[in-house]
């Protein structure tokens, strides 16, 4: 079975669309009106070899919160439909990624218990419409949406740029890890039996 799922939402603010395939090989194309936001959801993909495509449409001439929002649960509804009932995965992932002066840490429960930790320094500041503040909203929804525990931390780094750089990489990484097969497991990767 091919693990992918394309979702599409429509608000008065947003029209977003996502298609995912999990075990893809990296491939992206990426639309959202945001340069740098496009910078950073390519860098996901490519690092956690998800073939991916996003196009967002949204209301740029107000901010880019509601655009970068949207796409978050948009993405985390593709995550969570790709996934199926979850049977066979690793569920977890962990992935530490420096960039240049930026380390950071990634951990990942794919539980279906939505949380997010979000410990990311104020770097010097970037004069994009995407930064430090928007990114913590973007994977807020992604963790909610798609029934994830997720940890970011950052232990250092001074460029925003480089912060929130080592940060996308590290969440690819991080999740096409916990989002791996493994032929020992049968059904849910859980002492309870069910997620």
């Amino acid at each position: 079975m091919e693990r992918k799922a394309e979702i599409e939402r429509k608000t008065r603010e947003t029209a977003v669309t996502v298609a995912i395939h999990l075990d893809g090989s990296g491939q992206t194309e990426i639309r959202t009106g945001i340069p740098f936001f496009d910078h950073m959801l390519t860098l996901f993909g490519v690092h956690g070899f998800f073939d991916l495509s996003i196009r967002a449409q949204g209301d740029l001439e107000i901010d880019s919160h509601h655009t970068v929002e949207d796409v978050g649960i948009v993405l985390g509804d593709a995550i969570s439909k790709a996934l199926d009932e979850r049977q066979g995965i690793r569920r977890y992932g962990f992935a530490v990624t420096p960039m240049d002066e930026a380390l950071a840490t990634v951990a990942i429960d794919l539980s279906r218990r939505a949380y997010l930790v979000f410990q990311v320094p104020a770097g010097e500041a970037s004069s994009t419409a995407f930064n430090r503040s928007l990114a913590n909203e973007f994977f807020k929804s992604i963790a909610h949406r798609a029934g994830m525990n997720l940890h970011i931390r950052v232990s250092y780094g001074d460029n925003e740029h480089h912060i929130l750089e080592a940060v996308f990489k590290s969440f690819g990484r991080a999740l096409q890890q916990a989002v791996g097969m493994d032929p020992r497991i049968s059904g849910v990767r859980s002492s309870k039996g069910s997620l």
